[in-house]
């Protein structure tokens, strides 16, 4: 390895969004370079999502044999006083994140990703700087064409409550030393009642502290009573509307609650878990001036940022990512009119995917209808379990002027005539469904904009909507 490295896409960052990009982008054929500080994988497979899984796993097993050893086995079972080896138990868990990290490293390999172990620094938008990267452990210089940033999130720090010493993070938190006597969670999230748990049933006293009115503010309180029932009766200790001031002189933890009363409270650990924010420093992020939403950078749609060639995607990108992923599932539907046309009907309740469109209820591209002398049938819905089948398109044998109608026309090789209001309106085909682009002229203006008007009721009441051209005007 050179110090000088050339590619196509360099990616900062190997967690969840970064390993993500560089599998698909090398399965593409482009070349990438992946650049991780630690192990691939991020915060999820290293210090977050799989390691406090592996403790909350040991943790209820443990408590089950403790359970066992008081006597309160509903099966007899009655054991000794069981202790933990923490040291091993987290040897345990750090072996199996170690195996996840290293199947991200050999799919990266697999695809023809390069992955870097270091820390990067931004020069400019073309170039990063390795340290100690290269063969002769000097600094690896990388240019690239097309940058993305994928650094992730930190844990928040309170300026009145510093981490170091007895004040620590869900980082430590996942890698104890030893176990405390007792524990005061900041912040009564669904990281901190994770970690609370863990340790309560480890045998620790854990006092929950939020400034909240209740636990987990960010979900609906019907769904968060249960999970409060459920610690206080494993012995956690919540303290909501109560504020946090800062350390004591004697170490204590001075909190304030809704009446104004400050009371302090005896700790030796206190573990701060009042969020995340993205990880925006310590690597010459502020060289390239990229727009800014609050401490995460601003994208647009295509993970753009205000800077051409430079993406962002993941936590340090904010809410907004998610939002963007959220919507794309949620809307999907094929561009191409090949792929269109081998479809009726929609699925339930999915909004249109067209950012051209004015309203979501509009039936197609175009609010002017388009006439062709004829077009090649679609399939019918009947073979699309998902799809739902318009209603102002009835097979055409369901009345007995549509019967008749039928019979003339396919005799007469053209369009029916049908005398129901539904079929008027339609002007439907001999078919038993009606295709999706007519061959007769069709309805006038005025009954075009009656039906318009049906079909938004309609299509708000029954949560579904036809999408092409053709069927919009029979909905």
């Amino acid at each position: 390895m050179s110090n000088t490295l050339q590619t196509q896409l360099l990616i900062i960052g190997g967690g969840p969004g970064g390993y993500i990009a560089g599998i698909r982008a090398g399965q593409l054929g482009v070349k990438t370079i992946v650049v991780e500080g630690v192990n691939p994988g991020g915060t999820c497979l290293n210090i977050g999502c799989i390691p406090s899984k592996a403790l909350i796993h040991a943790a209820e097993e443990f408590a089950k044999v403790t359970a066992y050893a008081a006597g309160t086995s509903p099966l007899g079972i009655s054991v000794q006083a069981p202790s933990l080896d923490l040291a091993k138990t987290v040897a345990w868990k750090a072996g199996i994140v170690k195996k996840l990290t290293g199947g991200v490293s050999a799919l990266l390999k697999k695809n023809g990703a390069q992955l870097i172990k270091g820390w990067a620094t931004i020069v400019d938008g073309k170039t990063v700087e390795i340290a100690g990267a290269a063969e002769d452990g000097g600094t690896l210089r990388i240019t690239c064409e097309h940058l993305l940033l994928a650094t992730g999130s930190v844990p928040v720090e309170l300026p009145f409550l510093p981490f170091g010493g007895k004040v620590i993070s869900s980082t430590e938190a996942l890698s104890p030393t030893s176990l405390p006597k007792q524990l005061i969670v900041v912040g009564g999230g669904y990281i901190g009642l994770e970690l609370g748990t863990v340790y309560r049933k480890l045998g620790c006293e854990v006092t929950v502290v939020e400034a909240q009115e209740r636990i987990l503010p960010a979900y609906d309180a019907e769904l968060t009573k249960p999970v409060a029932t459920q610690l206080e009766k494993s012995g956690v200790k919540l303290l909501t509307g109560h504020s946090v001031l800062g350390l004591a002189d004697n170490g204590q933890l001075r909190v304030r609650d809704a009446g104004g009363t400050e009371i302090a409270l005896d700790a030796d650990q206190i573990l701060v878990a009042v969020g995340r924010r993205p990880k925006t420093d310590g690597f010459n992020l502020e060289s390239l001036q990229l727009d800014l939403t609050g401490k995460a950078i601003k994208i647009d749609d295509q993970c753009k940022t205000s800077m051409r060639n430079v993406w962002a995607i993941g936590d340090v990108a904010g809410e907004r990512c998610s939002r963007i992923g959220r919507w794309r599932r949620a809307n999907w539907w094929p561009r191409s009119s090949a792929a269109r046309s081998a479809t009726s009907c929609r699925p339930r309740f999915r909004r249109c995917a067209s950012p051209t469109r004015k309203s979501w209820w509009s039936g197609c591209r175009r609010t002017k209808p388009r006439r062709r002398a004829s077009r090649p049938r679609s399939r019918c819905s009947r073979s699309r379990p998902m799809a739902v089948r318009c209603r102002w398109n009835p097979p055409m044998a369901s009345c007995a002027s549509s019967r008749a109608a039928a019979t003339t026309a396919s005799s007469a090789g053209r369009p029916s005539a049908c005398r129901s209001r539904s079929c008027r309106l339609l002007s439907c085909s001999p078919s038993r469904w009606a295709p999706r682009w007519r061959t007769s002229p069709g309805p006038s203006i005025r009954t075009r904009r009656w039906v318009r008007r049906r079909r938004k009721r309609r299509c708000v009441r029954w949560g579904m909507r036809c999408i092409s051209d053709a069927s919009a005007r029979r909905c």
